[in-house]
């Protein structure tokens, strides 16, 4: 058996992983813009393009290689139709289609879905083609109680909010007007309050098979100061829920993914196939959405893909031939931290070209590179996050203990967020529910 693995991210690094544990035992076959060292050491082909979205490079490797199936792992490459383009060549791909990724590349056709079908945990809304009507709801909607979003994909930065980013209506303006320019459309939605988690699930379109909870950390600083980023860092707990989360929050969520999935079909006539990724808030009035994904989270699938049980090919069968029904998707009941280190600057700033040194590197940890260049076996920081690392344990405190060592570990002009999965900013999180 042969895959073919788009994309060379600390994601495409763990789902490669997961692919290479198989007991299928398959070729991976790599289609990446970076060298990515972790993934050039396990893949049997690692070609090189300018772009993922590169098709005309990616047809030229496929007709060689001759994959039996791809997974497509970044947004972009996805947005861009590249699953399109794969089945096109007789390729069943991983990931979902155009039309139905809107769901993550569109968030006024995402927000719309949700009034249009029903579904609930919607904030008040409205989606803008231009300035006409802005000035007017975020008034309506109240000084400090507003977040404005870019329609399209903004690598987790295309959302302010209002207390955080956005200190008056002057700069919310301000912000619309950068939105509009950049994707056509802006969306101005009313400010949740409350705690948020990342709910992943394996789908073929009809079968929803959920992956634990994880708690994600976009500022870049400790305390959640500082800018959005990609993510600094996540956590998972031994029992599948969150320490915040109640079994009635999570069966919340999962009814509005599988109504989100049901919308998605009757919508556009085609099967959302692949990883849905919705970002929802715990709140004083039940779970809301945030906003869906249309492929794995990064860093969420660092936590998740070393504790799957269930092999990750027999998955990604299944749910090409519509029958993820038939499996059993099985995680380990462990614990799992992960923190990103960044080169200094990042996100705003990011020093490049600074070498990285592994060298005291336990082995209780797992490494996963992402955005870095090797050069002549040595490895450099690019201009986004750099090094995934991850503890898995029995609690989250002893996860957290392993992924911290490992990070201090490294060196280099780099920095993490030491807080991440710390007994005191969970504690925080559960304190703060209490509190709305």
């Amino acid at each position: 058996m042969k895959v073919l693995l788009v994309g060379n991210g600390g994601r495409e690094h763990a789902i490669g992983e997961a692919i290479k544990r198989s007991a299928h035992n398959p070729e991976l076959v790599v289609f990446a813009n970076k060298n990515n060292p972790g993934l050039m050491k396990m893949a049997d082909v690692y070609e090189l393009t300018d772009d993922l979205s590169n098709t005309d490079n990616l047809k030229t490797l496929a007709e060689k290689e001759k994959p039996d199936f791809a997974f497509v792992g970044p947004d972009n490459p996805i947005a861009d139709g590249v699953c399109d383009f794969l089945e096109g060549m007789g390729i069943p791909a991983v990931g979902p289609k155009k039309t139905v990724a809107r769901v993550e590349s569109s968030k006024s056709f995402a927000r719309d879905l949700l009034v249009k079908y029903d579904i609930p945990g919607a904030p008040k809304f409205k989606n803008f083609e231009n300035m006409d009507g802005i000035a007017e709801f975020l008034n309506e909607l109240g000084e400090g109680n507003y977040v404005v979003k870019a329609d399209g994909l903004m690598y987790g930065k295309g959302v302010k909010i209002a207390g955080e980013h956005l200190m008056d209506f002057e700069e919310a303006l301000e912000y619309a007007k950068e939105c509009l320019e950049a994707c056509g459309k802006c969306v101005v939605e009313e400010k949740l309050v409350g705690v948020e988690f990342s709910l992943m699930s394996f789908t073929d379109g009809k079968t929803l098979a959920d992956m634990p909870p994880v708690q994600d950390h976009k500022r870049a600083f400790e305390k959640d100061k500082g800018p959005n980023t990609g993510g600094m860092g996540s956590y998972s707990d031994a029992n599948h829920l969150l320490p915040f989360l109640t079994q009635q929050d999570m069966v919340q969520a999962q009814e509005i993914s599988a109504k989100m999935l049901e919308a998605l079909h009757k919508e556009t006539g085609e099967y959302f196939t692949g990883i849905l990724y919705g970002g929802f808030m715990v709140t004083k009035n039940g779970v809301k959405l945030i906003e869906y994904n249309a492929r794995f989270g990064d860093p969420e699938a660092l936590n998740i893909l070393p504790i799957l049980k269930t092999d990750f090919v027999d998955i990604c069968r299944a749910i090409l031939d519509q029958n993820l029904i038939s499996i059993k998707v099985e995680f380990e009941n462990q614990a799992t931290v992960c923190k990103y280190v960044v080169p200094k600057g990042y996100p705003d700033n990011p020093q490049k070209n600074a070498e990285l040194d592994f060298s005291d590197f336990p082995e209780d940890a797992i490494m996963y590179y992402s955005s870095v260049n090797e050069k002549d076996g040595k490895v450099y920081t690019s201009g986004s996050r750099s090094i995934g690392v991850v503890g898995v344990a029995n609690t989250i405190t002893e996860a957290e203990a392993i992924a911290e060592k490992a990070v201090q570990s490294i060196k280099g002009n780099i920095f993490h967020r030491p807080d991440i999965g710390t007994q005191s900013l969970v504690e925080s999180r559960i304190e703060f529910l209490k509190n709305l």
